[in-house]
């Protein structure tokens, strides 16, 4: 019997991403001698091909995930082409996008119903006006909000108190919206669990997942302890040092284009990899695929409410 596993977190809508990887790739002398037969052709990565690739590795739902409000929009325009493939999608803005969008007064925090005009899909988004997004995000629904949460990395494009601190106001606006909504939210959390954990505390009602988990036993224990899944993708095959979840909390996830797994580093990841995960975690934890396929799956239905 065909394994049935679910990609809780890919970026296969976005295009610039998947071109930006195809021509890194395309240049990389290093990687085409180890892996002459790979392919490299913008063609081979087209959505039809991506979507029958994971089909046939026996991955049969993938969720797409929002990084901005634009890329939202594209992940849900994205869902609704592909609906039927197993295709869904998620509403978030990476904390990556703190500074442009809490300057701007950016904000989505309070209802979230269509008001009978339609926005042009262009159109900011201004404090107060979470109108404006209502007829665009809700065709079709969301499984989650997210990505969103803290990067506090060294270097990463939000340094100082002040960087930090919009970071928290959008992250607390997206876990508003995802209460007020009763949706899961997707957490990205980077060196920064302390203010993470902080903010939680004050919205005992959210469900969610920790994303990429890369950080120590402790914060694992304390993510579990609040009742959240932990996603598990390629990083775990080649960082031994991450602590993985029991698989009862455990998602699947690639980030495709990105954190491809061993044996494929190197190479852009996709969907389909999640049945390599799978066979990682399977042979790490000592538990039979079938074991881990059917606990992740399971967990990904739940906390998603996704139908089969």
């Amino acid at each position: 019997m065909k394994p049935v596993l679910i990609d809780t977190h890919c970026h296969i809508h976005d295009r610039d991403t998947y071109n930006f990887a195809l021509s890194r790739q395309q240049i990389s002398e290093k990687f085409l001698k180890k892996h002459p037969d790979a392919a490299v052709s913008p063609e081979d990565f087209e959505p039809e091909k991506i979507i029958m690739r994971a089909h046939q590795n026996g991955v049969m739902q993938m969720i797409c995930v929002g990084t901005s409000h634009e890329d939202s929009l594209f992940a849900r325009d994205f869902a609704k082409k592909y609906r039927g493939d197993g295709i869904f999608w998620s509403y978030g803005i990476h904390p990556d996008e703190a500074d442009r969008v809490v300057g701007q007064n950016i904000s989505i925090s309070d209802r979230l119903r269509p008001t009978g005009s339609k926005p042009s899909e262009s159109a900011p988004i201004t404090m107060g006006r979470a109108e404006r997004v209502a007829e665009e995000m809700f065709a079709p629904l969301p499984v989650a909000i997210g990505e969103v949460g803290l990067d506090y990395r060294e270097g990463a494009p939000r340094p100082g108190v002040a960087g930090k601190n919009n970071q928290i106001k959008l992250f607390e606006n997206m876990l508003q919206l995802a209460q007020d909504q009763n949706l899961p939210v997707i957490f990205h959390v980077r060196d920064a669990f302390e203010d993470f954990f902080a903010v939680i505390k004050n919205f005992p009602k959210i469900t969610g997942v920790v994303h990429s988990f890369s950080d120590s036993p402790e914060n694992l224990k304390r993510a579990l302890d609040a009742g959240f899944y932990i996603g598990v993708n390629g990083l775990a095959t080649f960082a031994s040092e991450i602590p993985l979840p029991p698989t009862e909390r455990m998602l699947l996830e690639t980030d495709a284009p990105f954190l491809t797994p061993r044996p494929f580093r190197g190479k852009i990841n996709e969907p389909a990899h999640i049945k390599d995960i799978c066979a990682y975690i399977s042979a790490t934890l000592g538990l039979t695929e079938s074991e881990v396929e059917g606990r992740t799956t399971e967990n990904a239905r739940r906390l998603f409410r996704l139908t089969h």
